[in-house]
């Protein structure tokens, strides 16, 4: 599993224990960014509702186990908020944000830009519009919902390690947490 990859390190967890030896959790390793965009390192997959970093593992290396694979290379900190909501969950998670009734209250408003590079990715790709002030000509009001549902569609498109990486992959990473 993922933490036993770490180096152990002494620690008192009490002022009446002795030493005991735990992982370092403290050790991070993280994908360079130039490595992220490198196209054949990754295929590109869309989180199925309900599908949590197991089952993807699963379908994609054979091995739930390797879970810890897909956070890592998608930059996963927190395993709640940075992977994509159910609907139930995403629900929950509007009303406790915005309160009971404010969930389609105004976000913010935008309108389309005249000029400028656009990053052209497809239907969820918003790099076209501008936040402006409401009282903008053409202004488009932005729920607190559909705002939250862009955040959850970029959440769902995620990367997959090329399956022939994983040894090397592995390797690398064992070497990293253990200097």
């Amino acid at each position: 599993m993922y933490f036993s990859k770490f180096p152990l390190i002494p620690y008192q967890i009490s002022t009446q224990d002795s030493l005991k030896l735990v992982p370092d959790i403290l050790r991070r390793v993280k994908i360079r960014e130039s490595l992220r965009s490198g196209s054949t390192l990754f295929d590109r997959y869309d989180v199925k509702e309900n599908e949590n970093p197991e089952d993807v593992a699963f379908k994609w290396f054979g091995s739930s186990n390797l879970h810890w694979v897909i956070l890592i290379t998608n930059n996963v900190l927190d395993r709640y908020y940075d992977w994509p909501l159910n609907q139930a969950e995403f629900a929950e998670f509007l009303k406790d944000k915005y309160g009971a009734g404010s969930e389609d209250a105004v976000h913010h408003y935008e309108i389309t830009k005249s000029s400028g590079k656009t990053s052209s990715s497809g239907p969820s790709d918003y790099s076209h519009k501008v936040e402006v002030n409401s009282d903008e000509d053409d202004a488009t009001a932005v729920t607190n919902r559909e705002y939250e549902e862009r955040i959850q569609d970029k959440k769902r498109q995620i990367q997959l390690l090329n399956k022939g990486l994983l040894g090397p992959f592995i390797e690398e990473f064992e070497r990293l947490v253990r200097q």
